[in-house]
């Protein structure tokens, strides 16, 4: 499978910083998953980029302005907005089944646009646990979940978790029985994936907006479970 690049992705050359609790770990927690894109030199992909977005310029194609707003519009995404998703797909199996067989289709009917990149949903299951990851890149369904974080695109976590991956998942805080088979998805510039994850014990009666607060992003890689707030 295809793993070219495309706009969607996030190529930032800048440095930047990673703080473990801002990123969803457990405090004190110490794994390898730093950011490393910006250890390398301005890269082929990069620059072809760049260079086409010149050239749709220099063609009158799009203006600054387009592209600017564009580039705002991708970046004003955030995880709320597939946990919606996951939440209406809690309370609704029929809207479920729509959303494990086009999730772009279904988020279309909350009037959310996931883009034209087709999106998989992967459900989590008593004895199934899913989680997602881009082996050569960082392709990652941007337009559904906002900016990827830091630690996906580092090599440590493309290269680990498909070959370890209780342990970088008991590196996130998440510990799974020995019997739960844990499915890793390969993403791609061709197909995104989601997870949906399990609805937790103890939200029966809960609405929507109350599910959809249990969902982070973190859930919906898979190196999370959603938790009910202890009372």
């Amino acid at each position: 499978m295809s793993h070219d690049h495309e706009p969607d992705h996030d190529h930032e050359h800048r440095g930047h910083g990673h703080d473990h609790e801002s990123h969803g770990h457990p405090p004190g927690q110490r794994h390898s998953f730093q950011p490393d894109l910006e250890d390398g030199p301005y890269s082929w992909h990069m620059a072809l980029t760049d260079a086409v977005a010149d050239l749709l310029l220099a063609k009158g194609l799009i203006t600054a302005d387009e592209l600017r707003r564009t580039l705002e519009d991708i970046d004003s995404k955030s995880p709320a907005l597939g946990a919606r998703l996951v939440a209406r797909a809690w309370l609704d199996p029929a809207f479920k089944e729509r959303l494990l067989a086009d999730v772009n289709a279904a988020a279309a009917e909350l009037g959310i646009d996931a883009g034209p990149i087709p999106i998989r949903a992967v459900e989590c299951a008593p004895g199934e646990h899913h989680v997602i990851v881009c082996t050569l890149c960082s392709c990652y369904p941007r337009l559904l979940l906002g900016p990827a974080p830091d630690w996906y695109k580092a090599r440590a976590y493309r290269s680990r978790v498909v070959r370890e991956p209780r342990a970088v998942l008991a590196e996130f805080g998440l510990e799974l029985d020995p019997e739960v088979a844990v499915i890793v998805h390969d993403s791609t510039a061709e197909l995104r994936f989601m997870v949906l994850p399990e609805r937790p014990a103890g939200t029966e009666g809960w609405d929507e907006e109350r599910l959809a607060a249990l969902v982070t992003r973190d859930c919906l890689i898979g190196v999370a479970r959603p938790r009910v707030p202890a009372a």
